[in-house]
């Protein structure tokens, strides 16, 4: 058995883990095309991948209810607006900024313009979503203008030349970051051991060297993902507070951020209805709303109709089965059929019986 790889390791449809590309927005690659072309359809595509790279398994990792802070200390969105992101944003400080000035972070600076004049030069088609989810295209813009200028300065320090497009130096600072990153024997057999559903029946031997692979490019995607989610750490970023204010209800105006407010533990399926291991969800799901009918909720989000949500999730394969706590917090997430007395196991882990 030959296990191909590419950006996420592409297993046999048998084990119903063949990846989708999702469409415009949510469209996945690889983290060297990082760059937005606002003005094509290739730049919002550019847009979903940088979105993913920002928010991937990130988003949902922090609870509803906000810590502790001195009396002192600024406000900070992670604190004030809790599940609203869990990327770079999430470490900025909230303040009232100049008039038109959205977010500043040394010198970067963005105003409301900018990002008016961005989200009109998008396909007509996602224009409402970008529209409702203003303060995510905020994020990803103020994401890739610090993380360019980041790999600049990391550029000059190596006395390299730089590119007349910065979004070239992406690749090898990446691949900087993650230079020392491997993998052993014990790894690739836990894991192994942990998705045998992935496995198509394949033996261990068959599938240990695409397994490596595999296995290497996401721990390099997780150091990546991390140093992104970070960047608020290491550069002071601030963000008008009376803006993000009213962006805040219609950001969280979607059936996964509510289910998340709710106070109930929640089940959310993102897939779709012409996949054959969605469509083998779909009974198990529809069953499970009316046998945990108020103490779970159970959410089904279908990805082409729901590109920006999906994206902000870390969408880029289906189906994912994503298991959030009654705080909110993301506790547990799969890929690919999940059988219905595993879903109930997971479920009694969290305390939903």
């Amino acid at each position: 058995m030959k296990i191909r790889t590419g950006t996420r390791l592409r297993l046999k449809a048998s084990a119903w883990q063949a990846r989708l590309r999702l469409k415009a927005s949510a469209r996945q690659a690889r983290l060297r095309s990082m760059s937005l072309d606002a003005a094509s359809t290739k730049g919002w595509e550019a847009f979903g991948r940088l979105m993913v790279i920002a928010v991937l398994v990130l988003a949902g990792v922090t609870g509803v209810n906000a810590a502790e802070q001195p009396a002192d200390a600024p406000q900070l969105v992670k604190d004030v607006y809790p599940i609203l992101t869990s990327g770079m944003m999430a470490e900025a400080r909230l303040s009232v900024l100049s008039a038109g000035v959205l977010l500043q972070a040394g010198n970067v600076k963005i105003t409301d313009k900018e990002l008016q004049a961005e989200i009109a030069k998008a396909p007509e088609n996602i224009r409402p979503q970008l529209v409702k989810n203003a303060f995510f295209i905020l994020e990803n813009r103020a994401t890739r203008d610090l993380l360019t200028a980041e790999a600049t300065n990391w550029a000059k320090d190596k006395k390299m030349k730089i590119p007349a497009e910065a979004s070239e130096l992406f690749k090898p600072y990446f691949d900087y970051l993650t230079v020392g990153v491997s993998v052993d024997g014990e790894e690739l057999k836990d894991f192994y051991d942990s998705n045998p559903d992935m496995m198509g029946g394949a033996t261990f031997e068959q599938v240990k060297e695409d397994l490596k692979q595999y296995v290497l490019a996401q721990k390099r995607q997780d150091v990546v993902t991390a140093h992104v989610a970070s960047l608020g750490k290491r550069t002071t970023v601030t963000v008008d507070k009376t803006w993000i204010g009213k962006q805040y209800s219609s950001a969280i105006d979607n059936p996964v951020d509510k289910a998340r407010l709710s106070g109930l533990p929640s089940f959310v399926e993102f897939g779709s209805d012409s996949c054959r291991p969605c469509q083998m969800m779909a009974p198990i799901v529809e069953a499970m709303k009316k046998d945990y009918a108020g103490k779970l909720n159970v959410i089904f989000v279908h990805v082409q109709e729901e590109q920006l949500l999906s994206s902000r999730y870390g969408i880029d394969a289906i189906p994912v089965q994503v298991f959030f706590d009654k705080t909110g917090r993301e506790v547990f997430r799969h890929i690919g059929f999940f059988p219905r007395e595993q879903i109930i196991s997971k479920l009694a882990e969290i305390g939903v019986k």
